[in-house]
């Protein structure tokens, strides 16, 4: 009954679209590299706000790469500043907030999603969103929406890379340095400042206007990428990822279309909602994913307890803190891990 109704309801959004081109002067078109922000969303929205975190967390990965390791406490810095991220559903939620208003600059998918809510009605068009997102991937000026969110995404993740490798090339230069080689004899308060961190976390985005010299800010106007393409200051001389390459009979890495199907959906959601969250509450959840957070942050706290020295808490934070929650956000099929079947409990 549902895939009907998408059907019939792509059909009317098409038919709209193609009933508006014949009957008005096409305006001219804007660049296909500036999009214009389109989500009736604003600066002090819950999805904004939310949204924002994310940005803040890219922010600290950013931190992670500037900073120089000069001692101990520079590494305990690293891991608190991330894992403060890694309990909960924080960062999941707002990884999807995020993503919404990238795919939200598309007018063309906007204006195709308010056509279905016209036609069919919001509470219509609410529960065929809410009953399988995926199928919003077929409405027009979907494709470009989520080529924009799938390469903002990923320039993420490539970032927290490349971030993770330089850390785990620093877990053997530092082995060159004293306080890098002194034993480390109880690793449980260390942890213990690990599983709390998520208390001290105060993600702050400073937007235009507000913002102080070096701090990024959500932009309401122009293109919206990336989270690290905001940022005024980059690490330089990050090390280069090896190039993926696919072999004769081998698939390439593709999206996950149900994820970034989930993306889209909160973003149609918004521009047809009159305020009600409850809906939007509902899409702002990834279960598997924030297992996968979860475990990737035990995984880390299981690496610092076996370790004995300094130089190790790096390669701990290279492969967990930074690569194993790069695998969990990152959109691709073959990226991610199947944990469905885990349980994480504290």
């Amino acid at each position: 009954m549902i895939n009907a109704w998408i059907a019939a309801a792509l059909a009317a959004a098409l038919g709209a679209a193609h009933a508006l081109a014949d009957d008005e002067e096409p305006p001219a078109e804007a660049p296909a590299s500036a999009p214009v922000l389109a989500l009736d969303a604003p600066p002090s929205s819950p999805l904004t706000q939310t949204a924002e975190v994310y940005a803040a967390f890219h922010q600290d990965v950013n931190r992670a790469g500037l900073r120089e390791l000069r001692s101990g406490h520079d590494l305990d810095a690293v891991m608190d500043s991330l894992a403060a991220y890694y309990q909960g559903d924080r960062l999941v939620d707002a990884q999807i907030a995020y993503a919404a208003l990238v795919a939200a600059q598309h007018p063309e998918f906007i204006d195709a999603v308010r056509a279905v809510a016209d036609y069919y009605g919001m509470e219509t068009a609410r529960a065929a969103l809410m009953h399988d997102p995926i199928f919003v991937t077929g409405f027009m000026g979907a494709d470009l929406a989520q080529d924009s969110v799938v390469g903002a995404i990923e320039e993420d993740v490539a970032h927290m890379r490349q971030v993770g490798e330089r850390y785990r090339q620093e877990s053997y230069s530092l082995q060159r340095q004293a306080w890098a080689m002194r034993r480390e004899r109880d690793r449980r308060e260390r942890n213990e400042a690990l599983n709390t961190a998520h208390t001290r976390l105060q993600a702050r985005f400073r937007r235009s206007g507000e913002e102080a010299e070096g701090e990024p800010r959500l932009r309401r106007s122009g293109r919206m990428g990336s989270a690290v393409s905001m940022f005024a200051e980059r690490p330089a001389n990050l090390p280069d990822l090896p190039e993926l390459s696919v072999s004769v009979g081998e698939r390439q890495i593709t999206p996950d279309e149900r994820r970034v199907g989930r993306f889209l959906a909160v973003a149609a959601l918004q521009s047809i909602e009159s305020g009600d969250m409850s809906a939007l509450d509902t899409l702002l959840s990834e279960p598997a994913v924030e297992r996968c957070i979860e475990w990737s942050r035990l995984m880390l706290q299981q690496c610092i307890a076996a370790g004995s020295f300094r130089y190790e808490d790096s390669f701990c934070i290279a492969a967990h803190a930074l690569n194993d929650v790069a695998q969990c956000l990152s959109t691709a099929q073959r990226q991610r891990r199947n944990l469905d079947h885990i349980t994480v409990s504290n």
